[in-house]
């Protein structure tokens, strides 16, 4: 150890022999959270998993040193509070320098169930008087676990929870039957934390209570973790709310910086949706803890999930004129090119779990003082050798069978223009220091004052506990205009009708929040053919207008997402993977639509400027229908002036129902109305009948459309079609005929009733519409076999190829429909098939596998 605190001294510029050996005490106290590591069975390192925001290690406590510097006195402001056995984590300091504000928790209660056993809370500590208090109260805190507390500049706290208070209020409003519950994140590993907002509460006089916390409100609506949050003070963003967002969805999972206002509206991604390939040999990382500098760059802790050692690098981000590493902020398209990202430190810092010569941080502290130094956790490169922990070489490093020491994190004040550091908390075995900062004023952001309906949003949307989404076209795509010829043409009725128009409805779609086992048990089968898309609810469709452009109602304080679906209830493309959110009465304007494989990503607010230039200077839009009254503002598109002149059509719709109000009928005759309606299907709906009819639809926040396979579907098969309803699809599509015997099902496709052998909690027909299987023959005895073709491994003995089953593919994909057409081809026009199915039931069919071909899609409906 003292080789190595030499080695670090040697590098910060120490005088040699006679030095002082306290040569630096900065004007400022210090406060770290230390704690044991944590090891396995075996003696290995725990790997922290970043996604694990439960975790727990017993022993860590708070320190608070009133200097920086190693020989000041030490304070541990927990441990009576812990006895030694609990944790603490998140240190923030007040704007005033005076208080502490972190998460505590007190050690495991032995056999304790959930809601009995200790959580995270959130502590506050007042330095100048030495007291703690708890600022959630114990009966609060048994509602879930509170983490990441931050200071608002109105005297208000943030911080990150699983409480999910408007999650659970929301299921109680939708009489869910499993009851309010706390839902897991996507990966259905922890409760999903969510960030809420509270009153701070305060100490009490001498001898009387303290005030705890109040008025918890959640303010994020994501489906897995929002982490981090800090409060900006640059500018442009200052009262900003700056967090990482845990984005899970489907087949993506990565950990980006968003942005949003301490009352949760304008949502919007600040950075990082395509630059996650920028770890050491372009290794996958995450951007955590992120901290503003004074020259409003973000400094972050970049790393991946997990595998290295606790830490990563240290990363400062030009978040002010880049979107992703090399993709500039519209203003800087064709000026800038990245990259955005540059290392904080001068040391080699890996983060693809190879050894890391640089060693690693686990935490950062900008000093902010006119200075470019930082507090940082830090543990030096070590290999073990023979036995022995020695300092990382080129040699020991150049060494294939190197072995990374355990990590040794301490507290040291790095100068990033000098690259030098000078240690402040010097490490010790087995420990480590992390969650540093420094005691100090620090600048105080603007105030963002909650925004009031009727001011600053729409009141009758909040009235009806609903946003509004407002996309200008759907043919704008990262800034091009798309359309085929393109947008004028497509929103002039005399050039181009409703049916030539490839975008007709939006869909919008909601999350299902997933219960823990200790809830009820949802079996890997209840989610079917995959489990990527969990459970989705339709709230409702919104009309296409010819322009392209979508103005509606939308449910607030939910997680969405949106589709935009032809005239048969089938998406255009492939799913949008982010959660939107909206609070009541909020409106939220999209430009357009994005290719979130390589252009911009989704919600940034420097996204390209449109492709859509809408309603030209005299209002009209060319050939539309004056005695509608459709005049338009210059510059509105279609959706907006027609919300505006006809109000209920902001109202969404459980059906697909289209009304051309645009097509000036001297010009040609208008389109003609068409609905695809639930009410139209003689199986049973998955919406209730109160948000199927009424003129304008009866829809409200809480109408939910959830399809089950054996409830809404299977029906299909054994409707009676045909002449005088003499047929059925199970009359062909079956292993017996009419009279019983044995028949090839056609199509190699049984839709039969029974479960399916081999995963009993499936219809037979859910697996064989969905999943491979092996074509059947008649087998001449009365049965049915496996049809066989010699063309497997080559048998030893005989030489030849051994059999093996035809594979049969399925017709469905729980990609969606488009990725279905085995399926839909039959039922086109002039199809083998055309006509059987209805347009209802083609469109029931559509949306299920849109949504992803679930066997349940409601937990409560699970066995």
């Amino acid at each position: 150890m003292l080789a190595l605190v030499s080695v670090v001294l040697s590098g910060c510029g120490g005088t040699g022999s006679g030095q002082d050996p306290d040569p630096l005490v900065e004007d400022f106290g210090i406060a770290f959270v230390m704690r044991p590591l944590a090891f396995d069975a075996g003696g290995a390192l725990v790997q922290q998993d970043i996604r694990t925001a439960e975790g727990f290690t017993p022993g860590g406590d708070l320190f608070y040193r009133d200097l920086a510097s190693p020989s000041a006195p030490t304070h541990n402001v927990t441990g009576t509070i812990t006895g030694g056995l609990g944790d603490v984590k998140d240190v923030e300091v007040s704007y005033d320098g005076t208080r502490l504000i972190f998460s505590l928790r007190l050690p495991d209660i032995p056999n304790a169930t959930r809601d009995e056993q200790n959580k995270w809370d959130i502590w506050e500590y007042d330095i100048p008087t030495d007291r703690l208090r708890r600022v959630t109260t114990a009966n609060s805190s048994m509602a879930g676990d509170d983490i990441a507390p931050h200071y608002l500049p109105d005297g208000r706290i943030v911080f990150s929870s699983n409480r999910q208070r408007q999650f659970r209020a929301t299921l109680t409003d939708e009489g869910k039957g499993t009851g309010p519950f706390y839902a897991m994140d996507e990966n259905r590993a922890e409760h999903a934390m969510m960030l809420h907002v509270m009153e701070a509460g305060d100490f009490g006089p001498p001898g009387l209570p303290d005030t705890p916390g109040g008025n918890i409100q959640q303010i994020s609506m994501n489906v897995s973790h929002d982490l981090d949050p800090v409060v900006r003070a640059d500018p442009s963003h200052s009262g900003r709310i700056m967090f990482s967002r845990w984005d899970n969805m489907g087949g993506r999972e990565q950990i980006s910086l968003y942005e949003m206002n301490p009352d949760g509206t304008e949502l919007q991604l600040l950075y990082g949706a395509h630059s996650h390939a920028t770890g050491t040999n372009n290794s996958t990382i995450q951007f955590l803890q992120p901290r503003e500098m004074e020259d409003g760059r973000i400094m972050t802790v970049m790393l991946p999930f997990t595998g290295t050692n606790l830490g990563g690098d240290l990363t400062l981000i030009d978040t002010s004129n880049y979107i992703d590493n090399t993709f500039p902020t519209a203003a800087n398209t064709g000026v800038l090119s990245g990259p955005a990202q540059e290392p904080a430190t001068g040391m080699e810092v890996h983060t693809d779990n190879s050894i890391s010569p640089g060693g690693r941080f686990m935490s950062a502290w900008p000093l902010n003082d006119g200075t470019s130094r930082a507090l940082v956790s830090w543990s030096a490169c070590r290999v073990v050798e023979n036995g022995l922990i020695v300092p990382c070489t080129p040699a020991r490093l150049a060494d294939p069978a190197a072995v990374e020491a355990d990590p040794i994190y301490g507290v040291y004040i790095y100068d990033m223009d000098n690259n030098t550091q000078i240690p402040i908390v010097v490490p010790q075995e087995g420990f480590a220091y992390s969650d540093v900062v420094a005691v100090s004023p620090h600048q105080v952001p603007t105030i963002i004052f909650d925004k009031v309906p009727g001011v600053d949003l729409d009141s009758e949307a909040a009235a009806m506990n609903a946003g509004i989404l407002n996309i200008r076209s759907v043919y704008d795509v990262d800034g091009v205009d798309t359309a085929v010829p393109d947008i004028a043409t497509l929103a002039d009725p005399a050039l181009t009708t409703a049916a030539d128009r490839p975008a007709r409805f939006l869909r919008i779609v909601k999350s299902v929040g997933m219960p823990d086992n200790d809830t009820k048990q949802i079996p890997g089968t209840a989610f079917g053919a995959s489990a990527q898309q969990l459970m989705r609810e339709i709230v409702g469709y919104a009309p296409v207008q010819p322009d392209g452009s979508v103005r509606t109602y939308v449910p607030a304080n939910v997680p969405l997402a949106i589709s935009v679906v032809d005239g048969t209830g089938r998406r255009l493309s492939s799913r949008h993977q982010n959660w939107l959110q909206l609070r009541p009465g909020e409106e939220v304007r999209c430009n357009g639509c994005h290719d979130h494989t390589s252009g911009t990503p989704h919600g940034h607010p420097e996204a390209p400027i449109s492709a859509y230039a809408g309603a030209p200077a005299n209002g009209q839009f060319p050939n539309t229908n004056n005695a509608n009254m459709l005049f338009s503002n210059p510059g509105e598109s279609m959706a907006e002036t027609i919300t505006r002149v006809i109000p209920d059509t902001l109202l969404p719709s459980a059906d697909l129902h289209y009304v051309d109000y645009w097509t000036d009928p001297t010009v040609r005759t208008p389109d003609a109305s068409t609905t695809l309606a639930y009410a139209a299907l003689t199986t049973p709906a998955p919406q209730s009948a109160a948000c199927q009819t009424g003129s304008p639809p009866a829809w409200t926040s809480l109408c939910r459309a959830m399809i089950h396979y054996e409830t809404h579907i299977h029906p299909l098969w054994s409707v009676t079609r045909g002449v005088a309803g003499a047929d059925t699809c199970i009359n062909c599509h079956a292993r017996a005929d009419n009279m019983g015997a044995a028949m090839v099902p056609a199509g190699q496709l049984d839709l039969t009733d029974g479960v399916d052998p081999n995963v009993p909690e499936h219809f037979k027909a859910y697996r064989e519409l969905l999943f491979q299987d092996n074509a059947e023959e008649l087998d001449g005895m009365g049965g049915l076999q496996d049809i066989m073709q010699p063309t497997g491994p080559i048998d030893p003995v005989t030489g030849l190829p051994t059999p093996e089953p035809i594979i049969v593919n399925p017709p469905m994909s729980p990609a969606g429909a488009l990725a279905s057409t085995a399926f839909f081809a039959p039922f086109a026009a002039g199809g083998t098939h055309d006509g059987y199915l209805t347009p209802e039931e083609l469109r029931l069919l559509a949306e299920w596998l849109d949504i992803g071909a679930q066997y349940y899609n409601d937990p409560s409906v699970v066995p």
